[in-house]
């Protein structure tokens, strides 16, 4: 069980997991944070709404969201092998994990968006604030807290989709534990990927709660 060759399998499987991981929730931001920033502004009670803007980023996020991530990882093949070459591995799972992860995070900036109080954003409105000015210097700033928990919990969410890609042979641990533990019947095995990837999602929603305690301005 614990031969190199063995320790060596599941370092490399820990890292590609992590580079899953981080790499996807940081494009997955890059899509979610101005969607889920344009669904705030822009509903019915936002500082500028347009109910057909809303409708179809509400329609897309409803529709991806729906959709469970193994059928969309197989969905999306075509559009992988298109984008990186090949459909299997760490670096072509990341694309279906992007497109699962950018609607979730949308929700959830939207949610922390809207806590934010709506009489600081009538007091820089009625200071001449404009549109972009607010959206950066308020609403953002303000629900920065909630944006970091919505953060950590992004993470470990797609942490366990990037597990999921194993079965397809996304790579990482959840590859491993479908190759070794399922296919090889190799229990022990399996069990040590399950308690690697316990302890990332802990270790990622520990740093991540400790980092919004520290920048929540209300403690």
């Amino acid at each position: 069980m614990w031969s190199s060759t063995v320790i060596h399998m599941l370092l490399e499987g820990t890292g590609a997991t992590l580079y899953m991981t981080l790499v996807s929730t940081f494009f997955g931001y890059v899509i979610g944070l101005p969607m889920g920033t344009l669904l705030a502004v822009t509903d019915k009670d936002g500082i500028r709404p347009n109910a057909v803007i809303y409708k179809i980023l509400d329609v897309i996020a409803n529709i991806v969201r729906s959709i469970p991530f193994l059928i969309l990882l197989i969905l999306v093949i075509p559009f992988t092998r298109f984008l990186v070459g090949k459909s299997y591995g760490s670096t072509a799972t990341i694309v279906p994990l992007v497109l699962a992860a950018g609607p979730f995070i949308a929700r959830m900036v939207e949610s922390s968006l809207k806590e934010v109080d709506k009489g600081v954003i009538e007091a820089a409105q009625s200071m001449g604030a404009g549109t972009f000015t607010i959206i950066w210097k308020v609403l953002l700033a303000e629900a920065r807290t909630s944006l970091l928990v919505g953060l950590t919990i992004t993470i470990g969410t797609i942490l366990g989709y990037s597990a999921m890609a194993g079965v397809v042979g996304g790579g990482g641990l959840g590859d491993i534990a479908i190759r070794y533990g399922y296919y090889r019947y190799q229990t022990d095995i399996m069990l040590v990927t399950i308690v690697i990837l316990v302890l990332l999602v802990q270790i990622l929603q520990v740093v991540g709660m400790l980092i919004s305690r520290k920048l929540d301005r209300r403690l």
